[in-house]
C-alpha cells in the first residue's frame, strides 16, 4: 500500500492550530512539501520550524478567509513558485455557537464566505494544475453535522451542509481527471473550539464544564474526545495514493457519536 507523498506539495489551511496544525504534521510525516495558510505570521513561522522535514521545503501564506479574492491572488502567486499543489487541505475556525432562529443575518454571510468562498476560490485556483499532473486530492473539514445537526450550532449545521453539496457535486465533475474530493467530520476534538463551545454552555446554563464535558463524553461510544492527530489520520490518507478510488464521501471521524449510517 503506497501511503508515501514524496515529491508531493500540500496546501493546508487553517494550520497554526488544532485540526489544521496536525495535518500539516501528518501530511509532513508522509513526505509532502507544505504550505501552511492563517492570519498570524509569527505562529506561522513556529510551525513551519516544527514540521517533520528531512528533505522537504515548507512555507507559509498569510491570508485571511474573510477575503476569498486577496487569499486566492496569494495562492495564485505562491503556486508560480511550487508549480502544482497536489493536495489541499480545506480547514477554518467553525462559526460561533447559538440558535439558528436568533442568528443575523450578517452571521451567515461571514460563515459563507469564510467556508464555502474561500474552498471555492482554492479549488479555482489550484485544480488546472491538478488536472495537469493527473492527480489531486481536495479535503474538506467540516463537521458530523453534516449528517446530524448539532443542537446549538444552528449557523454551523447550516453552512457545512452547504460545503457538503457543494463538495460532492466537485467529486462528481472532477473524478475523471485523478481528482478525489471528500469530506473529513470530525466529532468532538480536543481543540481551543471545543473548550470555546463547552465554556458557552456552561455560561448559559449555569453548569459547570467539567459536568458539560462529561456528558458530552458519555454520549460518544469511545467515551472519549478525539485528538486532533486522529483526524489528521485520516486526512493523510485520504491525500494517497492508496485512497485513489475514494470519492465523494463523508468521513465521521467521531468516535462513533453519529447516530446514523
Amino acid at each position: 500500500m503506497n501511503l508515501k507523498l514524496e515529491n508531493k506539495n500540500a496546501l493546508v489551511c487553517g494550520s497554526t492550530q488544532g485540526i489544521g496544525k496536525a495535518c500539516a504534521m501528518a501530511l509532513a510525516e508522509l513526505g509532502a512539501n507544505i504550505t501552511l495558510v492563517a492570519r498570524n505570521e509569527e505562529k506561522l513561522k513556529q510551525v513551519v520550524a516544527e514540521l517533520p522535514n528531512t528533505y522537504q521545503n515548507h512555507s507559509y501564506i498569510v491570508a485571511d478567509f474573510q477575503n476569498p479574492v486577496e487569499l486566492g491572488q496569494k495562492v495564485a502567486r505562491k503556486l508560480a513558485e511550487v508549480d502544482t499543489y497536489h493536495i489541499l487541505v480545506n480547514n477554518t475556525g467553525g462559526p460561533a455557537g447559538g440558535a439558528a432562529l436568533s442568528a443575523e443575518l450578517s452571521e451567515f454571510e461571514s460563515a459563507f464566505t469564510q467556508h464555502l468562498k474561500s474552498n471555492h476560490i482554492l479549488v479555482q485556483t489550484v485544480v488546472p494544475k491538478m488536472k495537469e499532473a493527473d492527480f489531486g486530492r481536495i479535503i474538506n473539514i467540516i463537521s458530523t453535522s453534516v449528517k446530524q445537526p448539532l443542537d446549538g450550532l444552528g449557523v454551523s449545521n447550516t453552512i457545512r451542509g452547504a460545503v457538503a453539496n457543494w463538495s460532492k457535486t466537485l467529486a462528481n465533475e472532477l473524478g475523471e481527471y485523478g481528482i478525489t474530493v471528500n469530506n473529513v467530520l470530525p466529532g468532538a476534538t480536543a481543540t481551543t473550539r471545543l473548550t470555546e463551545i463547552i465554556n458557552n454552555k456552561a455560561t448559559k446554563t449555569g453548569r459547570k464544564p467539567e459536568e458539560i464535558s462529561k456528558a458530552m463524553k458519555n454520549g460518544i461510544p469511545a467515551k472519549r474526545f478525539a485528538q486532533p492527530g486522529e483526524i489528521a489520520n485520516a486526512v493523510a490518507f485520504l491525500a494517497t495514493e492508496a485512497a485513489s478510488y475514494i470519492n465523494g464521501i463523508n468521513l465521521p471521524v467521531d468516535g462513533g457519536r453519529t447516530k446514523s449510517l
